[in-house]
């Protein structure tokens, strides 16, 4: 483990070929059908998560947090069933990953490693107050201890680039989804989704919103590539 006052530090930065291996790697693990069934499970802790901290940021009462088998989730949360809070509550789940990729980026690129992984242990365990099904909690429990050990028991160079990895399957991973969810709706198979609940609150096209979707995720891949690959 590193010593306490690294927090306060920054580390340096990792040999090129790490970012290249770790990008690839996150890649991997986003493209092949087969290996998003598993991987698309981490991506769906953080849209859930997304959900919930709005919500309770916006001063909702969050009541509980469901993560299932089939990689999806919901997030239930109480207050007015309209209004800013609801509007940002709905809105944060297919943005949640890339956002957190890239704020993840930018630790990285100012040498904060050992901040990455300790906020993102606290963050999975909060978040595992909230779950309310066994899958779930063995799911955000697995998650937030292997952040834990990596943080606890590994060195400088296994924590780059884990931290790394992590940070590109945010990225990458955040773009997927809404492309998934883009194709269920031309197939009319997800009424009920977070765009449409948008439009509803909104008085907006579903259409807006789902550009949102897709600008946010593409822009944080750019954005926090950038970051990464130190350009």
């Amino acid at each position: 483990m590193q010593p306490i006052d690294s927090l306060l530090g920054t580390q340096p930065a990792p040999p090129p070929w790490l970012v290249g291996v770790t990008a690839a790697v996150a890649l991997a693990a986003v493209l092949p059908h087969a290996l998003w069934r598993l991987s698309r499970n981490a991506i769906t802790i953080a849209h859930e998560g997304g959900h919930g901290l709005v919500a309770l940021l916006s001063g909702r009462r969050l009541q509980g947090i469901r993560l299932h088998s089939d990689t999806s989730g919901l997030t239930v949360s109480r207050g007015k069933p309209y209004g800013l809070g609801m509007i940002l509550t709905a809105a944060a789940g297919y943005t949640a990953p890339s956002l957190l990729g890239l704020g993840g980026a930018l630790l990285l690129a100012a040498g904060r490693i050992t901040v990455l992984l300790w906020g993102a242990t606290a963050l999975l365990l909060v978040m595992l107050v909230m779950i309310r099904n066994a899958y779930g909690v063995l799911t955000v429990f697995l998650t937030g201890a292997l952040f834990l050990l990596v943080s606890w028991l590994t060195g400088p160079a296994v924590q780059a680039g884990f931290a790394y990895l992590v940070v590109w399957f945010l990225l990458f991973g955040g773009v997927r989804p809404v492309l998934e969810l883009q194709r269920k709706r031309r197939e009319d198979a997800a009424p009920g989704s977070d765009a449409d609940q948008l439009a509803r609150l909104t008085h907006t096209p579903a259409a807006l919103w789902m550009l949102l979707f897709h600008a946010v995720a593409l822009l944080s891949l750019i954005g926090g590539g950038r970051w990464l690959a130190g350009l």
